[in-house]
């Protein structure tokens, strides 16, 4: 079901939270697990603590999927960084080595036959994603959504999060002074019905690669947006940016890719906005610390897993916004473990 203009303006009175969070962690134990009983990382770790280039050259490891891994395991409070390196907490020592009489290995060696664990651990040496469901066909993800089906079925997914988490985004940004918003890879075209319905003076729309840009399409007309809600058909990185949208909106956009391509769709952002034009990252971040939120650190798991992203740190997106040359970087908390992260090109 798809709720038309003025529902998208209204909020359940319950909370879904821990709703979406039963689907998000689901490869974070598996991950653990790895680490556990597949490589022994702990009980290493105990001996000599290690910084993350020192666990990716003594195992093998890519850095992206250890950085997810170390990540993860500060925000479970197994390990904390301490002048550089990683040290073990006391309930890793008690609990997560082998010479501890309380060792709790033999619990989780079960979860090694499942095709999610080996994939991570196979993510973790190749630094390639193994899919949605650790399978074998290594198919990448943006070669997946080249497919009519598999684009409509995940445009689906997301929707059905940006339902409850686009009306939060929309009210959070300050558009008084804009006039024209660009949705970059914005899927069903939620968040862009979203912003059209809290801000009328506002002119919305999506660029989106062919075939999502039919189903952004119908998903906006069964809403009744059409005029309201334009799509744009094009390849974020491979077609320049529509002119005069004085906004561009990354909205659960910016996880899906490396670190690189990550810097160069915020420069490309930079030079095609005007001067005074604003960027914003709706997404999940973790501290600056990287050390949690917990749930954020799980997640991160699953985009590690099946794409070529993770969760960036609020303080790695400001370094990606002054890197391209945006100034007044802001972070504001939204719904579901979500924040959007706001600069302004001077």
């Amino acid at each position: 079901m798809l709720w038309p203009m003025d529902d998208l303006l209204h909020r359940p009175n319950t909370n879904p939270t821990e709703i979406f969070r039963q689907r998000d962690a689901i490869y974070a134990p598996e991950l653990f697990a790895v680490a556990l009983v597949g490589i022994d990382f702990f009980s290493w770790l105990a001996k000599s603590p290690a910084d993350r280039n020192s666990v990716c050259e003594s195992f093998g490891f890519a850095e992206r999927p250890v950085d997810v891994m170390l990540t993860l395991f500060c925000a479970m409070g197994y390990i904390e960084k301490r002048e550089g390196k990683f040290h073990l907490t006391e309930t890793a020592r008690e609990f997560l080595i082998k010479d501890s009489p309380w060792f709790v290995g033999p619990y989780f060696i079960h979860l090694a036959d499942r095709p999610i664990y080996r994939g991570l651990l196979e993510t973790l040496r190749t630094d390639k994603p193994g899919g949605w469901s650790g399978v074998k066909a290594r198919k990448a993800w943006a070669e997946s959504m080249e497919e009519d089906a598999f684009a409509e079925q995940f445009t689906g997914t997301m929707d059905a999060r940006g339902v409850y988490e686009g009306p939060a985004l929309a009210a959070a940004l300050d558009l008084k002074k804009h006039h024209d918003l660009l949705d970059i890879a914005g899927g069903s075209g939620i968040y862009a019905c979203c912003i059209a319905a809290a801000h009328p003076h506002m002119k919305v729309a999506v660029f989106e690669k062919p075939p999502v840009d039919g189903v952004t399409r119908k998903s906006i007309a069964r809403r009744g947006f059409s005029d309201r809600v334009q799509v744009i058909a094009g390849d974020m990185f491979r077609d320049p940016f529509p002119p005069n949208a004085d906004v561009h909106l990354f909205s659960n956009a910016i996880h899906d890719w490396d670190t690189a391509t990550v810097q160069r769709l915020i420069a490309k952002s930079f030079d095609a906005l005007p001067s005074g034009g604003m960027v914003a990252v709706n997404d999940r971040h973790l501290n600056r610390e990287k050390t949690g939120p917990l749930r954020v650190a799980e997640h991160s798991v699953f985009l590690m897993a099946a794409t070529e992203g993770k969760y960036y740190s609020i303080a790695e997106m400001e370094d990606f916004f002054a890197a391209a040359g945006f100034v007044d970087p802001k972070h504001h908390d939204l719904v579901l473990d979500y924040s959007v992260m706001t600069a302004r090109k001077p």
